[in-house]
């Protein structure tokens, strides 16, 4: 029996009536979608339904066409509120010259000025951030010479360096072996201790398990509890 005094989970972000797409294409129609906070949402569908879009449309990278989008901060709307994102794999060029830490590290560049540098509170927390993704060893090294998934524990923390209130993971366990995939999923678990997490895959079973509440989006968006207690 729940408690009359339970605490009503705030939103943090609230999408009515979106509307979206790109090269005069429209692929989301009248998506409507709040997000709460500590939420763990998966967001499955077919390729080409929208789900990419979706999530560019929350991050402020795509415009929606019609309808409109609002962010929270402990109940009342704000401008914006701060977000991780974990791209897909195959956008990163790992023959970018930067070092694991080099790539943690920018995750808190909207922590600093242009004309600022990092402060040793910015490189401590990289350390830290370092040791939680498992990357002890590595964190001086190119990160074109990383594995799949050491590649992605590094934009993993880059995501979470600046301790946002939600982070976005587009397709997450894309080239990954399954022994770090088990892995990847803990750190979320940990992770969603802090802050909400919407997470975008193809694999249904996986987002089944690891997601509190389940999107599905093939242009317009159905949107249904998780049946998996």
């Amino acid at each position: 029996m729940k408690s009359n005094h339970a605490i009503e989970p705030q939103p943090l972000i609230s999408l009515t009536g979106i509307s979206a797409g790109y090269d005069k294409k429209q692929v989301l129609h009248d998506v409507n979608l709040t997000v709460y906070e500590r939420d763990f949402l998966g967001i499955i569908g077919p390729n080409g339904g929208g789900k990419t879009t979706l999530i560019k449309v929350v991050l402020g990278l795509i415009a929606a066409s019609a309808g409109k989008i609002t962010y929270y901060k402990e109940g009342k709307a704000v401008d914006k509120i701060t977000m991780g994102y974990l791209p897909q794999y195959n956008t990163i060029d790992k023959k970018f010259p930067i070092s694991v830490e080099e790539v943690i590290l920018s995750g808190l560049s909207s922590c600093k000025t242009v004309t600022s540098r990092f402060t040793h509170a910015h490189k401590e927390k990289v350390r830290q951030v370092v040791a939680r993704m498992g990357l002890e060893g590595v964190e001086k090294s190119p990160i074109g010479q990383l594995s799949g998934g050491q590649i992605q524990r590094a934009l993993l923390g880059r995501a979470i360096i600046s301790n946002p209130q939600v982070v976005i993971l587009d397709e997450p366990s894309t080239y990954i072996d399954k022994q770090f995939e088990a892995r990847l999923y803990e750190l979320l678990t940990e992770i969603n201790r802090e802050c909400a997490i919407i997470l975008v895959s193809h694999d249904i079973g996986t987002v089944q398990q690891n997601a509190k509440f389940i999107a599905c989006v093939n242009e317009t968006l159905d949107y249904r509890t998780n049946t998996v207690e």
